[in-house]
């Protein structure tokens, strides 16, 4: 066969099969018989092999997996991957639509399934797949894509030569999950729990033959940037991608006007969800008018345009064993139930927290108990009750400690507190909490620096305080030699260490620990102070006038920064090597707004005040609730009150709205 007649007929091999997937998994209507895609697909194989020259990334034969990568690069999101707030009755979604109409919006709506799987961000260049990733904390995720290519669903070329990316949920069927399982108890394998773990397990292998193997699918539902491709409605999103070779769930997803239509569909689907060949565990609403959302825009953490109405929790019946204590990395002493293991919505729960004495106490729970168990909004296990009508009189009363279960301290309950806390700050399990929060993914994401792991580096001395976890390279030759770990494992883990050192600010930040400062309040102050030197020189009020931050948490900031041996601790990671800027790859600069600090006042029109804020905190610039010497500008809407008075009372300078819309509307 000639050169030209053989890449020709390696061009029409990859048209055929590329065809018969998205026939076969996409639309569900089977063109070819199996035998005749097996013929074709090991045709196309024996061509590539043979005529290397003609190999190609995007070839379906790459789907049948076998790369192996040491491990998951990181991943920035240019657009961040946002997670929906949940609601769990009609009432909380009723709610969320007069939220909708005040903003004088006549919404209607799309109902979707909200699949049980994981996320994924697909991107293509010139209509080929470059590389997929996890949402992981919506900002950073994991490079995927070896994993994703496997996925017969997934088109490694789409039918327009355009660069677009593209989000979904990535799900393992019940009859794959099945199958799995039963050849698992064959091989006296531990079986897999349910398929959302399945699936984000099985995407997490670094050999992609295994992932090739466990038969992962796709919905695709969001395009980040619909505005780009001409599109207005979330609805047309949808077809749009449809129309591009992504599999959409266009049978499930139902436009809908006002509540009732959404509690119909919200109640047909609950009827049938446990029908479907595929794990649901809700339905998401989303406004369809792009303009709309926009309107809307978001908060910190979600979209104000969308929401996610979470199914009932199942119920089961299991004994309470026990009830064991555990220490915080704050010192706080939390109850946990021991059941006898029990399985709840598809996974095997042993343990659920209860959370405080008065928690227990107001449950009446006694260990020996038979208690009802649910997962909280599908995830997270609770104890419901104790069924005292099948109590035998040989259950035990709880009764709480007064020492501290690892430390032996006299624990301490602040006046107008439900909690108990262990106050020795050298207690080891608060020492092991904050080192494992350090590593959490939220944090420096340090991956393998998990519990487990990090209990035994700390019992073997290995790691005691936060430094250390940069010098255990130091021990390399120990971990080698020690059961469990190996030269790969080690050199991967010791790799995480090091990568950690170039993490954006905000991880370290949120990882220190300061009491009260979550990740997304993190990010707020290194936004606004870029470095932790502005941060350790930092005044009370300098804190204490950053919206959403109150007395408290700028107290324990202060406190945080004037400490010896928190600055100490600083300096070393300093000298260590960490990196202690904000390295957000969304910053920008204007003229006009970054560096100042700005007050808002007033009804805006164009948009709200708290959107607003965000556009300046990522402009680089500073919000505050009130006015003083301190303040650059007073952004004026309608019926301003005091705040514009004391501005121009001292001096400062005012924007109204036009100014503030016209700068916004010309930003790049």
């Amino acid at each position: 066969m000639k050169s030209n007649e053989v890449l020709e007929r390696i061009l029409y091999l990859r048209d055929l099969i590329n065809k018969a997937n998205y026939e076969y998994y996409v639309l569900d209507k089977p063109t070819l018989t199996d035998q005749e895609f097996d013929k074709y697909l090991r045709e196309l194989e024996n061509l590539e092999l043979e005529f290397p020259e003609y190999d190609s990334e995007t070839s379906p034969t790459k789907k049948v997996g076998g790369e192996v990568i040491d491990r998951f690069k990181k991943v920035i999101h240019k657009i961040p991957m946002l997670s929906l707030p949940d609601v769990f009755d009609i009432m909380e979604i009723e709610d969320f639509n007069t939220r909708v109409v005040k903003e004088n919006i006549e919404p209607t709506y799309v109902c979707e399934y909200k699949i049980d799987g994981l996320s994924v961000s697909l991107h293509y260049e010139q209509g080929k797949l470059i590389f997929a990733s996890t949402r992981g904390d919506g900002i950073t995720g994991e490079d995927i894509t070896h994993n994703v290519k496997t996925i017969k669903s997934v088109p490694l070329t789409i039918n327009k030569p355009i660069d677009i990316e593209v989000r979904g949920e990535i799900y393992m069927s019940k009859k794959v999950l099945e199958e799995i399982n039963k050849k698992r108890e064959l091989e006296g394998q531990p079986i897999l729990q349910n398929v959302r773990n399945a699936a984000a397990g099985s995407i997490r292998q670094l050999d992609s033959k295994i992932a090739a193997e466990r038969k992962l699918d796709t919905w695709i539902y969001h395009l980040p940037n619909p505005e780009d491709y001409g599109i207005e409605t979330h609805s047309d999103a949808l077809t749009f991608m449809s129309e591009l070779g992504f599999k959409v769930n266009k049978e499930a997803n139902k436009i809908v006007k006002g509540i009732k239509e959404i509690e119909e569909y919200i109640n047909k689907i609950s009827n049938i969800r446990h029908d479907l060949p595929y794990e649901i565990d809700g339905i998401v609403i989303k406004v369809n008018s792009l303009l709309s959302q926009k309107q809307l825009g978001f908060t910190s953490k979600y979209p104000k345009w969308a929401v996610a109405y979470k199914f009932p929790a199942e119920e089961v019946l299991t004994k309470l064993q026990d009830i064991v204590f555990t220490v915080g990395r704050t010192g706080r002493i939390t109850p946990n139930a021991v059941l006898e293991p029990v399985i709840v919505m598809g996974s095997t729960i042993k343990r659920a927290t209860l959370h405080n004495e008065d928690y227990v106490i107001m449950k009446d729970l006694k260990i020996g108990d038979i208690v009802s168990i649910r997962k909280a909004g599908d995830v997270i296990p609770e104890v419901v009750e104790a069924k005292k009508e099948r109590r035998q009189g040989s259950e035990k009363e709880f009764i709480m400690i007064n020492n501290c279960p690892i430390c032996g301290s006299v624990l301490e309950k602040k006046k107008d507190q439900v909690d108990h806390y262990c106050v020795n700050l050298s207690c080891p399990a608060r020492k092991v909490e904050s080192l494992i929060h350090f590593c959490s993914r939220k944090a420096m994401n340090i991956d393998g620096l998990g519990i487990e792991i990090m209990e035994d580096l700390f019992n073997m001395d290995f790691i005691r305080h936060i430094p250390d976890i940069y010098a255990l390279h130091e021990h390399k030759k120990d971990l080698i030699e020690l059961e469990g770990y190996g030269n790969k494992s080690v050199d991967n883990l010791l790799a995480a260490i090091e990568d950690s050192k170039s993490n954006s600010l905000e991880r370290l930040l949120f990882g220190l620990g300061i009491s009260g400062i979550g990740d997304k309040t993190a990010l707020l102050l290194v936004k606004i102070f870029k470095n932790i030197d502005n941060l350790m020189n930092a005044t009370y009020d300098d804190f204490k006038n950053i919206k959403d931050i109150g007395p408290t948490l700028a107290d324990n900031l202060y406190n945080y920064f004037h400490n010896i041996d928190n600055i100490e601790l600083i300096e070393k990671l300093k000298t260590i090597g960490l990196n202690m800027n904000y390295l957000g790859e969304n910053e920008r600069h204007h003229d006009l707004i970054s560096g100042k600090r700005f007050v808002l006042t007033g009804t805006l029109t164009f948009m709200d005040r708290d959107s607003l804020s965000n556009i300046i905190i990522d402009y680089g610039g500073m919000t505050s609730s009130s006015v003083s010497k301190k303040t650059d500008v007073v952004i004026v809407g309608d019926n301003p009150g005091s705040k514009y008075e004391k501005a121009k009372e001292l001096n400062i300078e005012i924007w109204n709205e036009e100014k503030i819309k016209d700068i916004v509307n010309n930003l790049e």
